[in-house]
C-alpha cells in the first residue's frame, strides 16, 4: 500500500516538474527571447546592411571584394582571408586548422604576401598578419587599421581620389576596442566600402 502511494507521489512530482519546465522553457523563455528581438530588430535579423533599399551584406559577416576569378578588385578595400567553406560561408564557419608548419598554409601566406605586395606596391615585410591569415571563424568582417591604411594608395589611385581623402575616410571608420580595452582597434570593411562608393572620384 505504502509502495503504491510512493509511486503515485513520484508520478505527481514528475508531472509537476514537467508542467513547470514546459511552461518555463516552452512558453516563457521563447516569449522573452522574442521580446528581446523586438527591442533590437537589426541584431535579431542578422545585422543586415542595406543601400538604397537593397541588402548588400551583414555588418557581422565578412565578404569578398573580388572578381569572378577571385582576383582582388583594386577599387575596393579587401577583407581578411577566409577559410570558411569556399570563403565567407556563414554555414561553414571555421578556420583552416592548419598548423604553423603546414606546407599548404606556408604557401598560401607566401602567395598572398606576393599578391598584396604587387597590387598595393608595398614592402612584403610590412604586410600585417590579418592580411595573410584567416581568422578562427573565417567570417570576420573587420580588418586592422594597419591593413586598411596599407590599401589606401591603391584604392585612391583606382578611384582617382586623393590619398588624403581616402585616409580621412579610413580614419573615420576605425573602431576602438570594446569597452575601450577589449581587443584591438578594427575597421569594418563592408561599411568602409559603402562609404567609399559614395565619394566622387
Amino acid at each position: 500500500m505504502s509502495s503504491a502511494r510512493g509511486t503515485t507521489r513520484q508520478y505527481w512530482v514528475a508531472l509537476r516538474a514537467m508542467i513547470v519546465l514546459t511552461a518555463a522553457l516552452g512558453i516563457i523563455y521563447p516569449l522573452v527571447i522574442t521580446a528581446a528581438g523586438l527591442l533590437a530588430p537589426s541584431q535579431a535579423n542578422g545585422s543586415l546592411v542595406t543601400v538604397n533599399g537593397q541588402t548588400v551584406g551583414s555588418s557581422l559577416i565578412g565578404q569578398s571584394f573580388t572578381d569572378k576569378n577571385g582576383n582582388a578588385l583594386p577599387q575596393w578595400f579587401q577583407s581578411r582571408p577566409s577559410a570558411a567553406g569556399t570563403g565567407y560561408d556563414g554555414g561553414a564557419s571555421s578556420g583552416s586548422n592548419q598548423g604553423t608548419e603546414s606546407e599548404t598554409l606556408i604557401k598560401a601566406i607566401k602567395d598572398r604576401k606576393a599578391a598584396i605586395a604587387k597590387s598595393d606596391g608595398v614592402n612584403p615585410a610590412s604586410i600585417p598578419p590579418d592580411a595573410l591569415t584567416a581568422s578562427a571563424s573565417g567570417l570576420d568582417p573587420q580588418i586592422s587599421p594597419t591593413y586598411a591604411r596599407e590599401q589606401i594608395a591603391r584604392v585612391a589611385a583606382a578611384r582617382n581620389l586623393s590619398v588624403s581623402t581616402v585616409t580621412t575616410l579610413v580614419n573615420s571608420f576605425v573602431q576602438a576596442p570594446n569597452l575601450g580595452y577589449l581587443g584591438e582597434p578594427t575597421v569594418n570593411v563592408l561599411e568602409l566600402n559603402i562609404a567609399l562608393s559614395k565619394l566622387a572620384g
